[in-house]
């Protein structure tokens, strides 16, 4: 199975969220160093990334499976 490009890719991402949604954070990595957004559309537009990620990525055995036949195959 195939799912393409994520969203965001090439993007290392971190959502740091807690109890007060009002103190939600995203953090993102760049060349000129991090970058910190807590608006409310951009927290959305991330969760949803995430959670589409969270969908489309393998589980920890099938992950396990595919990184060892691609070791095979070299």
């Amino acid at each position: 199975m195939e799912a393409g490009e994520f969203p965001g890719a090439g993007h290392a991402v971190m959502y740091a969220h807690g109890a007060v949604p009002q103190l939600d954070t995203v953090q993102l990595d760049s060349a000129h160093g991090p970058e910190f957004t807590h608006a409310d559309a951009q927290l959305s537009k991330y969760d949803a990334h995430l959670r589409w990620m969270d969908e489309h990525a393998l589980d920890e055995s099938a992950s396990r499976d595919f990184i060892h036949g691609i070791v095979r195959q070299l």
